[in-house]
């Protein structure tokens, strides 16, 4: 893979990129969402001359049920754990293999292990390449094919850390909603959610939910309608997004990010490219350049065409790590229809 170099004046940063080979040994073959992704994910950061290094496939940190409960009820965590080195499933959408209960505990254990390696240093930011994804898992149980929700948790952590103020922002196609479930009465968390309209779940991510008691308007959803691309979800990012980030100064940024919005994605409608996913990642990281001493972790969370998935994944790490994002090409028009659209689903 060939990197843009970073600026000459601009000082190297160090990134932190986490997976886990036994991240591998969750699901099933003919799910949706399977080995393949992750495998693909490995082989582009092996083929980089300088990326390639900085992927670390090491530590055995495992989350606690203590750790877990900080989002999970602990009915819930004592059914999962007891599936523990079997097949079985959450759900008829969340299948289980032999290794898929260490797999969630291990993407856990990790996401909170790179908060604290952001939190204090050498790390500036990082990106988390686990599996299976985590941001529909409720308190009380999975769905979508998620189990734990790593990003909660990760955020959680942070809280009881002393950070003040964290902004999640959530681009995955689907609507978040057990990390919204998580946060939606609580001041600290700006939840930012962008998803394609009515897709999954179906009855969850409508703009009108905006957050309950001390959390009321820290929930900000945004619905998007099908086939929206770069140019629109930059405009969106920028216009919408960004003064809710600029009011609240987050000190910490978490970014859930799945690329099932990509156009080739079999299971969304939306139609990002590969670079619109660096130039939204490059935005982010202005925002915490500016708010956060430039402390961001992502998360991956879905993305189910295999190969468009490991370029997406690859594009925002070479952003992450300091290299100029590539420019986008053709279709830069922001569709005509999208101040209209925003203006009707804002509450």
């Amino acid at each position: 893979m060939s990197l843009i170099p970073r600026n000459p004046d601009q000082k190297p940063q160090l990134s932190l990129f986490r997976s886990h080979l036994d991240f591998l040994k969750h699901g099933r073959g003919e799910h949706s969402e399977n080995q393949t992704r992750l495998n693909e994910i490995l082989k582009i950061f092996k083929q980089s001359s300088d990326l390639g290094c900085a992927l670390d496939l090491s530590g055995e940190r495992l989350a606690t049920r203590d750790e877990l409960m900080r989002v999970h009820t602990a009915d819930y965590i004592d059914r999962v754990f007891a599936m523990e080195g079997k097949q079985g499933e959450i759900d008829h959408e969340t299948p289980l293999s032999e290794g898929s209960v260490r797999a969630a505990r291990l993407a856990a254990g990790l996401g909170l292990e790179l908060v604290d390696q952001v939190l204090d240093g050498p790390a500036k930011n990082g990106f988390l390449m686990a599996r299976p994804p985590g941001h529909h898992a409720r308190p009380s149980h999975g769905m979508g094919f998620c189990i734990f929700n790593t990003l909660a948790l990760m955020a959680h952590h942070a809280l009881c850390r002393g950070v003040q103020r964290i902004l999640i922002l959530d681009w995955d196609v689907h609507h978040g909603n057990g990390t919204q479930e998580s946060f939606y009465g609580e001041d600290r968390v700006l939840f930012v959610d962008l998803h394609q309209e009515s897709l999954f779940p179906k009855d969850t991510g409508m703009a009108q939910e905006r957050g309950e008691a001390k959390g009321l308007g820290f929930t900000f959803n945004i619905p998007l309608p099908h086939s929206c691309g770069d140019a629109d979800y930059l405009a969106v990012l920028r216009k919408w997004v960004a003064p809710r980030v600029s009011a609240f100064r987050p000190e910490l940024i978490l970014v859930s990010a799945g690329f099932d919005a990509h156009i080739s994605d079999p299971l969304g409608s939306m139609s990002l490219s590969t670079t619109g996913y660096g130039q939204m990642t490059l935005l982010v990281k202005a925002w915490a350049e500016e708010f956060s001493q430039g402390k961001v972790i992502f998360n991956l969370e879905g993305g189910y065409d295999p190969a468009a998935l490991a370029k997406n994944v690859f594009e925002c790490a070479r952003v992450l790590a300091g290299f100029q994002p590539h420019p986008l090409s053709g279709g830069g028009e922001v569709r005509d229809d999208l101040e209209d659209w925003m203006a009707k689903v804002i509450p």
